[in-house]
């Protein structure tokens, strides 16, 4: 399907694996010209190489940390009139909420939420301006259902949701939309490492622990980050145009709710 994105300019943070790359790839797929965002100049590097070979896209690898400001002006230099920005960010370690200091809380909310809010100041003007934007914030499951130990990283996930739902209006008539894609459980590294340590800890294989958090799915297995990067693409397509605001929940049916 021709998502009637060639040739628009696309940021995708944090995008070197997981979800972020799957992203990146869908848009290159799409035809995107894509920057690709990792802390190491080693690691963007292989993942250019790798989404250019297998697209055929313009892609272009930025070595920065996107949160901090250092960070976002190579980014934006790199692409100062993106079309399209998929925020995404490392999230906080899993950790019991009355081991968390003042800075440990800090760096949490600048990660996941300061960050994307400078990022959308930065660009959303400009995209009102040319008359297309689309911006999709990957946050989590956990902004709606509770996940023990991710307290920080759902506190400040669910304040960018809550922050934005003022900030959207703003730009829907001018063809901009905001929209977050709140992953469940995909196959990424961070979830590899949580059965790992939960393994670990049970003194059960991975395979078990893998099998008992996929039976708790409707689903039946986990999600893949190249379902997740396809469905990215299509809120950024040129029709969807008309969905803004909208929290798109990618769980495989696990939390549950009727509304």
């Amino acid at each position: 399907m021709d998502l009637d994105i060639k040739g628009r300019k696309a940021i995708v943070c944090a995008s070197s694996e997981g979800l972020g790359k799957g992203c990146a790839i869908a848009l290159a797929e799409a035809g995107c010209d894509v920057i690709v965002n990792a802390r190491t100049a080693k690691t963007v590097e292989a993942t250019v190489a790798e989404i250019s070979a297998a697209t055929g896209a313009n892609v272009t690898g930025v070595a920065a940390d996107v949160g901090t400001p250092e960070g976002q002006k190579a980014i934006l230099n790199a692409c100062p009139n993106p079309d399209i920005l998929v925020n995404n960010n490392g999230g906080p370690p899993r950790k019991n909420f009355m081991e968390l200091d003042r800075a440990a809380m800090v760096e949490g909310v600048v990660q996941n939420m300061i960050t994307p809010v400078e990022l959308i100041q930065a660009v959303a003007d400009g995209m009102a301006e040319r008359g297309f934007g689309r911006i999709v914030n990957i946050t989590s499951l956990s902004v709606l259902m509770p996940i023990e130990g991710l307290d920080l990283s759902s506190g400040a996930r669910a304040g960018l949701t809550a922050f934005l739902a003022g900030v959207r209006p703003l730009y829907a008539g001018r063809n901009v939309t905001m929209n977050n894609l709140l992953p469940g459980k995909m196959d990424t590294k961070r979830l590899r490492g949580g059965l790992e340590a939960g393994a670990k800890a049970s003194g059960k294989s991975f395979d078990e622990v893998a099998q008992a958090q996929m039976d708790e799915i409707p689903a039946k297995r986990f999600g893949t980050a190249e379902e997740f990067g396809n469905t990215c693409a299509f809120l950024c397509s040129g029709y969807a145009g008309y969905i803004t605001g909208q929290n798109i929940l990618m769980d495989g049916g696990l939390f549950p709710h009727s509304f």
